[in-house]
């Protein structure tokens, strides 16, 4: 028999998260404290949930157009007018996509011929190699320094361009590092964009949640609007991950490929989650705040307690993560979550699942309760001790 595979698939790198948490899961163990998951710990907000509730008592279990619902793309135009000043126009440019994930697999698609090159900063959301490869691109790293705070400069960017160079992954608000990126950040980086004719795939799926400054978007910054595919959802801001509802939206002659992707391979997002996200963008504001004010808290907890812990960890801004740096214990990433999973029941992830430039960090979130994270906190004071009295024997 000749083999059933696609080499490209097989050849695909398994999610270093879920290998990590598959090892949690074979603990089967309750004293396990995983800060791991990247998901907001609140429910999805009553009046959201209501909705979608009424929707389905009023049988409203039919397809959509493939494109959205029509009220549901114009919110989304109008938060974005209302949030970011951008604006799109919800009949040709803007697509409802079954999460952001969608949105990015499918953006990458109509973008890319084989052998285009798409850059991806990392660390990273582990999503963005995969579907170049599967679209057929050459995905081209580019590592972000912790001495930059993670974020990507303008002469990063440059240095890692050649001429088959297409598209820019843009990852901010990050996961796993929680770093952002300002305007004059995006402004330069803007420059290398125009010069080398690129176009911009900006992930924004954590725009909400930043606690510097209002999150800014690339596609705001002059002469990048035409160049970029705005990619956010309604996951992390509304606590609504299991509805699995995103959105892309860009130049008409982009989205309306992206449409024809998605109309033959998903046909329309799920109905009912269409519905509650209509009441998310109308009504969700303040329950946006509430969440954000609160991991804030938890934010600042946990940079206090590194501090006192004497472990190195620069502010992050935006997201719900912290990333630690535990390079002075002369150990891999992986080892040093293992060892602190298996001697204090602490899941946290390596930093090398998000690319090799996350070697000596971990990934934290604090999408949970400050009491967990107080819990979690001791333990990691002790596992950090313990491991400098045995550098000194």
């Amino acid at each position: 028999m000749r083999n059933p595979l696609a080499e490209k698939v097989v050849e695909l790198k398994p999610s270093g998260i879920r290998k990590f948490f598959d090892l949690v899961s074979e603990m089967n163990d309750p004293d396990v404290i995983s800060l791991g998951v990247g998901e907001p710990d609140f429910d999805t907000p009553w009046h959201i949930r209501d909705e979608g509730i009424y929707s389905l008592e009023k049988g409203r279990t039919f397809y959509t157009s493939n494109s959205g619902l029509k009220e549901l793309r114009q919110e989304i135009c109008r938060y974005l007018k209302r949030k970011q000043g951008l604006e799109y126009d919800p009949i040709h440019e803007v697509l409802v996509t079954v999460g952001g994930s969608e949105a990015i697999d499918i953006g990458l698609r109509a973008l890319v011929n084989p052998g285009d090159e798409v850059l991806i900063p990392q660390p990273s959301y582990v999503s963005y190699e995969p579907c170049a490869i599967l679209a057929g691109a050459t995905p081209v790293i580019i590592n972000l320094k912790g001495e930059n705070e993670f974020r990507l400069t303008a002469q990063e960017l440059e240095d890692a361009i050649t001429e088959k160079t297409k598209v820019l992954i843009l990852p901010f608000p990050n996961n796993p590092t929680g770093a952002i990126m300002e305007q004059k950040d995006l402004e330069e980086i803007a420059e290398v964009v125009a010069k080398h004719d690129l176009f911009v795939l900006s992930d924004e799926i954590y725009a909400e949640l930043t606690y510097k400054e209002k999150h800014v978007s690339i596609a705001s910054i002059p002469g990048m609007w035409e160049r970029t595919i705005l990619i956010n959802g309604f996951s992390k801001a509304y606590a609504m991950t299991g509805w699995r509802l995103g959105f892309a939206c860009g130049p008409k002659a982009i989205i309306e490929q992206m449409t024809k992707i998605h109309q033959f391979c998903i046909m329309c997002a799920p109905t009912t989650s269409q519905y509650a996200a209509v009441d998310a963008l109308k009504n969700g504001d303040e329950d946006i705040a509430q969440m954000r004010m609160s991991y804030n808290q938890r934010r600042r907890f946990l940079l206090n307690a590194f501090k006192e812990m004497g472990l190195e960890c620069f502010e992050p801004y935006g997201a719900f993560y912290v990333f630690p740096c535990i390079k002075e214990f002369g150990m891999t990433s992986e080892e040093f979550a293992g060892r602190f999973l298996e001697e204090e029941k602490v899941a946290a992830v390596p930093g090398t699942a998000f690319g090799d430039s996350g070697e000596g960090y971990l990934r934290i979130s604090y999408a949970y309760s400050l009491e967990k994270l107080r819990v979690a906190m001791d333990r990691m004071a002790r596992f950090v001790k313990k491991l400098r009295e045995e550098q000194k024997k």
